[in-house]
């Protein structure tokens, strides 16, 4: 199976990291499912401690459905359990901000 890459970035208030972590250690087996039927896999979080910028990195399926994930109940009721942490946008989603690749080494 071929998988697509993809990276983007978010922002925590200030102060939110161990709040953060614990809710994504903790992290909903139903909202597992969900992003895993959706075709997402390998998925990881990381955080640049002196900014607060998450950057995130996932491989997904090329069949994925990522992009009905926001009409989700399920979705919006984690961003809104998220929303105290992290800068969001209309519905408490976070605001993401895409990156380009710019090198692969396998």
């Amino acid at each position: 199976m071929s998988l697509q890459q993809i990276a983007f970035t978010m922002q925590l208030k200030p102060g939110c990291a161990e709040q953060y972590q614990r809710r994504h250690d903790a992290l909903w087996p139903e909202l597992r499912a969900l992003l895993h039927a959706a075709g997402i896999r390998d998925y990881s979080i990381f955080l640049a401690p002196d900014s607060g910028t998450l950057f995130a990195v996932l491989r997904r399926t090329e069949s994925h459905t990522m992009a009905a994930l926001p009409a989700q109940a399920l979705m919006q009721r984690w961003w809104e359990h998220m929303a105290d942490l992290m800068e969001t946008g209309p519905g408490s989603a976070p605001l993401c901000r895409n990156l380009v690749p710019m090198f692969h080494l396998d």
